[in-house]
């Protein structure tokens, strides 16, 4: 199964299903169910904007999972910042594209592994957990 990392506190938000567009300057044809990877960064600018505390982020780990159904392409800063509710994030640059999640949900329990870059493959042994 596909697996994605995030900083947090976009990971979190992901997988409690209250970010439903992640943003990347890169598109992808990919679909379906995938994994939610917390890095093992933290963007403590965007979790003190929305009030989250640092210290209880899980990184490192799967923590979650969403459902990609689409793929929006930002040509406009101002359609950027229309979505902001929904994404969390302020800085636009070309180009923008927003993944359109759905059915973000954590799991029991996390399960420690490295992230990579883009969407990466995890062992199947992991899907017994969930």
């Amino acid at each position: 199964m596909k697996c994605l990392s995030l900083k947090q506190p976009y990971a979190e938000l992901v997988a409690d299903g209250r970010k439903t567009i992640e943003t990347r300057r890169w598109n992808t044809n990919f679909r379906g169910k995938f994994f939610i990877h917390s890095s093992k960064s933290i963007d403590s600018d965007s979790a003190t904007l929305l009030n989250i505390d640092c210290s209880k982020l899980i990184k490192g780990a799967v923590i979650g999972f969403a459902f990609l159904y689409d793929v929006k392409k930002y040509i406009s800063e101002e359609d950027f910042l229309a979505d902001k509710g929904q994404h969390f994030s302020i800085k636009f640059s070309k180009p923008k594209y927003g993944f359109l999640l759905k059915d973000g949900k954590k799991l029991n329990k996390p399960i420690s592994m490295p992230g990579q870059l883009g969407f990466f493959d995890i062992s199947s042994r992991i899907l017994t957990d969930v």
